[in-house]
């Protein structure tokens, strides 16, 4: 706990058996969490049996692969309705070091803010650890066009490491989450509305770590990713001018 505040960590699984044990005991380690939601998106590998395993876990398997942001709906849920007041997402892949945690916590739970990301961009250190230079100037890119479009000012929307309070989930849950992509542009989408409801988004600097156990999307995924950034950056513009109507950027929530 911090502060009074119940710490939940979610973790997103897909095929994850390699890297689960070691990335749930260093988030263990950090002496604040009080509980670990694992949830299995229909790996082929044995990340439910083993999850099922580790102390202070909750382990939910969909029975069908439902993507990425499906399985971030599933988590945000469940944390929810086990009383979570900070949520904070870790992949169990290992490639975000869980040392962040009482950091990323601390913040919310001291009410400054309502949603923090680890940025691997922040430090000056991404490509020396590992990023590949390709991503590097696409996520620079992708950066720049969406902080004029949407009015921020952060280093980079798309670390997957992210803290959320139970306030700013419940008021994303209304717009409601449903209505954004089971794909990896949900992250994205999530930002964009974080903005769209007036919450500032903070920033601490995350190592960048790359090698063969971490999850990555290949360069066809990746473009697909990036035009679709670029669309829900288009789509926010657009609807704060009273252009367009937008589900993901309701009037009123």
């Amino acid at each position: 706990m911090v502060n009074g505040k119940k710490v939940v960590v979610v973790m997103p699984a897909y095929n994850a058996a390699q890297t689960i044990v070691k990335t749930h005991q260093e988030v263990l380690e950090q002496g604040i969490v009080d509980l670990v939601v694992v949830v299995d998106d229909s790996s082929r590998d044995q990340t439910t049996d083993i999850a099922k395993t580790l102390p202070r876990t909750i382990v939910h398997t969909h029975p069908a692969n439902r993507g990425y942001g499906g399985n971030q709906k599933t988590c945000y849920r469940l944390a929810i309705e086990n009383g979570a007041d900070i949520v904070i997402m870790v992949h169990p892949d290992y490639q975000y070091t869980p040392k962040l945690i009482p950091a990323m916590a601390t913040m919310i739970g001291n009410d400054l803010y309502h949603c923090v990301l680890g940025s691997r961009i922040l430090g000056g250190q991404a490509l020396s650890g590992g990023m590949p230079l390709w991503k590097y100037v696409a996520n620079r890119f992708l950066t720049a066009t969406e902080n004029i479009l949407l009015g921020c000012k952060l280093s980079e929307y798309h670390t997957g490491y992210r803290a959320y309070s139970r306030e700013l989930l419940e008021k994303l849950e209304r717009i409601p989450l449903d209505a954004n992509s089971d794909d990896f542009i949900f992250d994205n989408q999530a930002l964009a509305q974080i903005h769209w409801l007036g919450y500032t988004i903070a920033e601490v600097s995350c190592p960048t770590k790359y090698f063969p156990e971490a999850s990555s999307i290949n360069f066809r995924r990746s473009v697909k990713y990036g035009l679709g950034c670029l669309g829900v950056a288009l789509t926010y513009r657009l609807a704060k001018m009273g252009i367009v109507k937008s589900k993901l950027f309701p009037k009123v929530v």
